[in-house]
């Protein structure tokens, strides 16, 4: 079973970027689809991006599609989320999920990290 733990998220401002890591453990990396989901307070938990198992392939939310990039290095079992042009919108805790599924737009994970809180302030 793969353990998920990912880096410390922060406070940005407005228009800011920040770059969220997640290190795998405990099997094989390559074989998980990785992704990121984040739960704003009093809202329900939100996909935000999927990755194949080689990285020829993600699917982003609409809300993130052109300020967010999902990217994999498999050699350092850590999957990343670039996130530019943040908006306060955008506050929540991100999570990092990992599955053996093939990805699509309704991917789920079925391994979660603890979560990272993201703030993004106006």
């Amino acid at each position: 079973q793969v353990q998920l733990v990912e880096s410390r998220g922060g406070l940005v401002q407005d228009g800011g970027s920040l770059r969220l890591s997640c290190a795998a453990s405990g099997g094989t990396f390559s074989r998980y689809s990785m992704g990121w989901f984040r739960q704003a307070p009093g809202k329900e938990r939100e996909f935000v991006a999927v990755i194949s198992r080689t990285g020829g392939s993600t699917y982003y939310a609409d809300s993130v599609k052109g300020r967010f990039t999902i990217s994999r290095d498999n050699a350092k079992n850590t999957v990343y989320l670039q996130m530019n042009s943040l908006k306060p919108e955008d506050t929540a805790v991100y999570y990092c999920a990992a599955s053996r599924d093939l990805i699509s737009s309704s991917w789920l994970g079925d391994y979660w990290g603890q979560g990272t809180q993201v703030t993004v302030s106006s």
